[in-house]
């Protein structure tokens, strides 16, 4: 753990540890929470786990403090809260909507919003910090994946909260970036079973260890002046996402007709870019059957 690097676990947000399952009422840092601080510790860190549901006010707000009361100061939030709830749209629950978007949506701002009023009242009083947000959004939120609708919805909603983030909150020294990783993790290796399992020799694309230097990295000093971006991350592969841009466009000056509009949206997409196909696009993927 590279000196200076604040490492909070949280505890586990909405079922984390039970893949598919409802909240649980008790969202006290399970033994996976004290399992991962022990192996910072081990490897010279200084970690601490937090005992609170992150999806709510108090619980995001309760996060902010125990970073502050424990080390005395905050120089990085990295959101990564997130599970699965894979349906076709048919399919899909109010219920399984809902959880999925507290989770990985509800569960990126409010402890950004906690974290950005400390930083912010650190501004105003003279200290203007150096201070780092790492938000995960997903490939699913930059081009969508079959049978994850509420997923992709809240992934990409994560991505525009981080370029709002980004803008508002510079002027108190805070950077905010997103990335948008592929590895195994215990969302993943259920889902893209084949994807994801460990080769038997050579590289492992899939291992979660290729995706941390690249946040350790945006979420220290040395990133000065990388606000507002994503980046796609997987196995060595590091790429800046560029996304919407504005393509082919007519002003006419006047109102259209319904028709004279639809000619005119044929003519610009016979020179607009092909966009890029939808992940799992002509086929269903494991996990997204009811």
């Amino acid at each position: 753990m590279p000196e200076g690097v604040l490492s909070i676990q949280p505890a586990d947000p909405a079922g984390r540890d039970n893949p598919g399952g409802p909240p649980r009422p008790d969202h006290g840092a399970g033994p996976r929470g004290g399992a991962v601080v022990d192996e910072i510790r081990r490897a010279g860190g200084e970690a601490v786990a937090h005992h609170g549901d992150i999806a709510t006010d108090e619980g995001a707000a309760s996060l902010v403090t125990t970073a502050l009361e424990t080390y005395g100061r905050l120089d990085a939030l990295v959101n990564n809260a997130g599970f699965l709830r894979d349906r076709m749209l048919v399919n899909l629950g109010e219920d399984d909507w809902d959880t999925v978007v507290r989770v990985h949506l509800k569960g990126h701002f409010l402890p950004l919003r906690h974290a950005a009023a400390h930083w912010r009242a650190e501004a105003k009083a003279g200290r203007t910090p150096i201070a780092r947000v790492v938000n995960t959004s997903s490939g699913a939120g930059l081009l969508g994946a079959v049978g994850q609708g509420n997923y992709s919805a809240a992934k990409a909603g994560v991505l525009a909260l981080t370029l709002v983030a980004a803008e508002e909150l510079g002027p108190y020294g805070v950077q905010v970036n997103a990335i948008a990783p592929a590895a195994r993790t215990r969302m993943t290796e259920r889902t893209f079973a084949r994807t994801m399992a460990t080769p038997g020799t050579g590289f492992d694309a899939m291992a979660p260890e290729n995706v941390s230097p690249l946040v350790v990295w945006l979420g220290c000093a040395a990133s000065a002046g990388v606000t507002g971006r994503v980046f796609e991350v997987e196995g060595g592969r590091i790429t800046v996402m560029e996304g919407w841009r504005r393509g082919p466009s007519a002003d006419g000056g006047v109102r259209r007709t319904p028709s004279e509009a639809g000619r005119t949206a044929r003519e610009l997409l016979k020179d607009a870019e092909v966009p890029t196909a939808v992940y799992g696009a002509g086929q269903r993927i494991r996990g997204a059957r009811s």
